[in-house]
């Protein structure tokens, strides 16, 4: 360094040194002029009331992988505008409009990446009667007892609930989310949009359909400079402080948006945080053949929540579509058909290029773990970046439960994403799993990489309690009678009963961790020509109490194929293949593993009236566990 210096000075006076300088000079006077000449050019644009030109230094501020929290959060500039979506959902001959609301960190003049959440729930939601579920199933060729009246409740305070579970605050025409000031700090903007027939959007609710991810998607599109938009006034407005990245977040419907609209494959969609989301709609009211509500929400069906999130100020405009809702959801037969097929975000796995943090309650019986199961192993299957957070509590979100590691989380998962950075998240563990005890656990994949597929069998004595090992009897069948009046969590609880059938291991020698499905294989005869199929995956601990770990529902009609309805012979035997809702869980040590099949699920089926159900034969019965360790783990805990 020292001789270098003494060059420098020896050759100060020379021609060439000079020259250099001369040139140093220049270029130094000439950016110094251009910024002044910026700096003159933003004025006179703010002046006339243009927007300014952006600087694109002063964005987003990344150090230790994470975007920092540079900005003042407090009095965003806070903007509404309607973008045009190429559809006409409410058949009025004009494309409809979203309304959006942009929320930007006061003080930021670089290109921002936008964290965007779209929501049918701004606007809150309507009262409205579900349907009457204490009906007679339906028989092919026979006399339909279904009939779509009313039941006496109500979706009453459903709009707090779920604007609550959503971290959605709205007042006064603003919306704010728990999430707001987290992100504006670190420089990314937060947009929300109101989806199609709700709040002032306009266009029809559907209840996942095509328009409603068309809607979804404009958004993106306005951006990216692909769409148009309006302020209030008409006047055009352009994004020009956008980067065009984008990353959508939110829970439950707002979670499910992400994953229609990252299936459509929109350029600018860079990563998608889908919480308590839909993957397939027709798992959200139907299983296997069966009508099988959302937890607590006996008797919903895709009208019902059209109905409810149609606010939009025009009350006559879609009733049309949403009477068609009605017809062509198919409560009759629960098949499988072209309504659900269009709902159904797996078709579309392909597309998908935005990276996908999953995040999901192992509890959630509102939006059951099938969803982020299937679409989790598509996510996989398709080489899409993903990762996954499974925890312990139902329908909520994980900033609930462990805010700080959750938010380091999704800000590196963004940082990655859609601001380039290499921070290695796309490197570490896959999965982020909550135990039982609330511990949190790190695996390089789910379900977990060492399980494998193991069998067990029924015992005799269901009625009462019968065994669950790894062999079992020979031929003998056990019957159980229909009530759907009775929960199931009563009949698992009751020492005996003629409405289930109940088959536990002995006591556990070691802990026993089950991940990912588990599967009844049945063999049935029916008394009847309909009927409902429950199985309960069960823990029995040691003082006698019970929980009901995870359940899985079947008609069936529907043992061929979800898309076909096969009349049942009362009297012949069939094979009925039942999945239970995916899960993790480790059965402690001590404890029994228990099985409890019955037939109407009083929370969760359609409820005809008790009467006769159906024989299971034991000898062609078993069930099969995704079990860590597989056959010789199972084999050791129970025998």
């Amino acid at each position: 360094m020292a001789s270098r210096q003494h060059q420098h000075r020896r050759d100060r006076g020379g021609p060439r040194t000079r020259v250099v300088a001369a040139l140093g000079w220049t270029v130094l006077t000439l950016r110094r002029l251009s910024r002044l000449a910026l700096l003159v050019v933003a004025a006179a644009l703010l002046l006339s009331g243009a927007p300014a030109l952006a600087d694109p230094t002063n964005g987003p501020d990344v150090s230790g992988g994470e975007a920092q929290p540079t900005f003042n959060p407090k009095a965003p500039v806070r903007q509404d505008l309607w973008v045009r979506a190429p559809v006409d959902s409410d058949r009025d001959g004009k494309d409809d409009e979203v309304h959006v609301q942009v929320v930007r960190p006061a003080g930021a003049t670089g290109k921002l990446p936008v964290v965007y959440q779209a929501s049918p729930y701004f606007s809150g939601g309507n009262d409205v009667a579900n349907h009457n579920v204490d009906v007679e199933l339906y028989v092919p060729d026979g006399a339909d007892g279904r009939r779509m009246a009313p039941a006496p409740g109500e979706l009453r305070a459903r709009v707090a609930e779920d604007l609550r579970v959503a971290g959605i605050t709205v007042a006064n025409g603003q919306i704010t989310w728990q999430y707001e000031e987290f992100f504006l700090a670190r420089g990314y903007a937060v947009m929300y949009g109101e989806s199609l027939g709700t709040g002032t959007s306009t266009g029809c609710p559907t209840s996942g359909a095509r328009n409603e991810t068309i809607g979804a998607r404009a958004p993106i599109d306005w951006l990216n400079g692909r769409a148009k938009a309006r302020d209030a006034q008409g006047k055009a407005v352009v994004a020009n402080w956008a980067s065009g990245k984008v990353g959508m977040m939110g829970v439950s419907y707002n979670g499910t948006l992400p994953n229609a609209v990252a299936a459509t494959g929109v350029p600018g969609l860079e990563a998608i945080v889908p919480i308590a989301a839909i993957s397939s709609w027709y798992d959200y009211y139907r299983a296997a053949g069966a009508v099988v509500a959302p937890g607590t929400y006996q008797g919903e069906d895709a009208d019902v929540l059209a109905k409810y999130v149609y606010t939009r100020a025009d009350r006559n405009v879609c009733t049309p579509v949403i009477d068609k809702l009605h017809k062509d959801q198919d409560r009759v037969t629960g098949d499988y058909i072209g309504f659900w097929n269009e709902r159904n975000y797996l078709n579309d796995v392909g597309k998908v290029r935005a990276a996908v943090l999953a995040v999901h309650g192992l509890n959630d019986f509102n939006v059951k773990t099938k969803h982020v199961a299937q679409w989790y192993d598509a996510l996989k299957k398709a080489g899409v970046p993903h990762k996954i957070w499974l925890h312990q509590s139902g329908h909520t979100d994980p900033i609930s439960l462990r805010r700080d590691e959750w938010l380091r989380t999704v800000n590196r998962w963004f940082s990655k994403y859609l601001l380039g950075r290499d921070n290695g998240i796309d490197r570490e563990p896959k999965s982020t799993i909550q135990r039982e005890d609330k511990s949190w656990v790190n695996e390089p994949e789910w379900p977990a990489p060492a399980t494998s597929t193991a069998t067990a069998v029924f015992q005799p004595g269901g009625r009462n309690t019968g065994g669950l090992a790894t062999s079992g009897p020979g031929r003998v069948t056990e019957s159980l009678d229909d009530d759907a009046t009775k929960l199931a969590s009563a009949l698992v609880a009751a020492p005996s009963s003629p409405n289930r059938l109940a088959y536990f291991s002995k006591s556990t020698t070691a802990p026993l961790r089950i991940s990912g499905t588990v599967d009844v294989a049945l063999r049935l005869s029916f008394q009847r020509p309909a009927a409902n199929v429950t199985a309960l995956l069960v823990d029995r601990a040691p003082d006698g109490s019970s929980r009901i770990v995870t359940r899985g529902w079947v008609d069936p009609q529907n043992r061929d194929s979800i898309d076909k309805t096969s009349p049942i012979t009362p009297g012949k035997e069939y094979a009925i293949n039942l999945s239970m809702q995916p899960h993790d869980y480790v059965l402690a040590r001590g404890h029994k593993l228990g099985v409890v099949v019955l037939s109407s699920d009083n929370e969760y089926t359609l409820r005809p009236k008790p009467g006769p159900g159906f024989g299971m034969n034991l000898a062609e019965t078993k069930v099969s566990f995704p079990v860590v360790g597989g056959q010789a783990a199972l084999k050791a805990a129970i025998g």
